[in-house]
């Protein structure tokens, strides 16, 4: 079972989440997600235990568990929808679409 585990603090690690699941059964993986530019944790993560007895007890008693003064939210985790494809090649840097070329109403002004 797949265990979707929020408002971690962000200087939680995948070590430290592992250990605190293991108390309740075998952990398969743990993993905290991280900004992609900055490598700092989003403050939620995932947890992968095989047993699902075991995954059930242990998202009942940590949900709502305190960790550094944060209240955890853990419950099964949901599939992850798929979304569109961006195609940032329509797009300029400010995130608009270009319209392309456009003149200017006084391009042939000489000033």
């Amino acid at each position: 079972m797949n265990i979707y585990v929020g408002n971690l603090p962000y200087s939680t690690s995948p070590e430290q989440l592992r250990a605190m699941f293991e108390a309740y059964g075998t952990v398969e993986s743990s993993f905290v997600v991280t900004d992609k530019f900055t490598g700092r944790s989003r403050g939620f993560g995932f947890v992968e235990m095989r047993n699902e007895e075991e995954a059930r007890a242990a998202t009942d008693a940590m949900n709502g568990m305190q960790l550094n003064g944060r209240a955890l939210v853990v419950n099964e985790a949901r599939p992850r929808e798929e979304r569109p494809r961006r195609d940032m090649r329509s797009r300029d840097n400010s995130g608009y679409r270009s319209t392309g070329f456009r003149q200017r109403e006084h391009q042939n002004e000489r000033f």
